[in-house]
């Protein structure tokens, strides 16, 4: 799979398929393509799968797009302001994400559920119980809302964190909450009630701007009726 991201706020992720490639994504993920590119729209692993992926931000159907002939082309555009994150996956390799930021993948990927293991990170870490959980072999195509930072743990090495800022780990790194100390700072600080502990190894993306925000900031211009 051969594929260029451009633009700056609201990406593009144009992709060249040879004949009898593929590549999936979500029911309705497609901006545009050329007329050899043949769609098929199914649960992708069955029903079970298809609701498991549902609880994790995604659609019960995905579509997988095939080059019948020649050099195919697919694009791909954001949903929202931020990047289009690559990601080329090793056997077995596994990437553990937040709701909505898988894209399109080859069909090699594997994108299934991923359960909190922590009570606590489930209900109060800002992402529900259930994250998005894609193993290679391939390429996948991920959003990240705003711009992003990694950071690479050592083995012990933690960092605090406003929950909604995680958008992808590796799974070695422990994910834990904890909530704010003294009266003030949870009721005066600004930054809600918890805080989210990452400890190493490995390696971690955050975003600049975690979706939930955006959306309270547009609100209050937002004229209700």
């Amino acid at each position: 799979m051969n594929y260029q991201i451009r633009g700056t706020v609201l990406q593009v992720a144009d992709i060249q398929l040879s004949e009898n490639e593929s590549v999936y994504t979500e029911k309705g993920g497609m901006s545009w393509m050329s007329p050899n590119i043949k769609m098929e729209t199914n649960t992708k692993g069955g029903l079970l799968k298809g609701v498991g992926r549902m609880f994790a931000g995604e659609s019960l159907f995905m579509t997988t797009y095939t080059c019948t002939s020649g050099t195919g082309m697919i694009s791909f555009s954001s949903e929202f302001p931020g990047k289009i994150i690559p990601m080329q996956l090793k056997e077995g390799q596994t990437i553990i994400c937040q709701k909505d930021s898988f894209m399109v993948a080859q069909n090699s990927v594997t994108l299934a559920v991923e359960f909190q293991k922590k009570f606590g990170a489930g209900l109060f870490g800002g992402e529900g119980f259930i994250l998005q959980k894609i193993t290679g072999p391939g390429t996948a195509l991920l959003e990240i809302a705003g711009e992003v930072t990694e950071y690479t743990l050592s083995e012990g090495q933690t960092l605090k964190i406003n929950p909604g800022h995680i958008a992808f780990f590796d799974p070695t790194v422990k994910y834990s909450i904890t909530k704010v100390k003294g009266i003030k700072n949870v009721f005066f600080g600004g930054e809600g009630l918890f805080l989210a502990t990452i400890e190493g190894p490995g390696k971690v993306w955050l975003q600049s701007m975690p979706i939930a925000n955006f959306a309270r900031k547009i609100s209050r211009y937002i004229t209700k009726k």
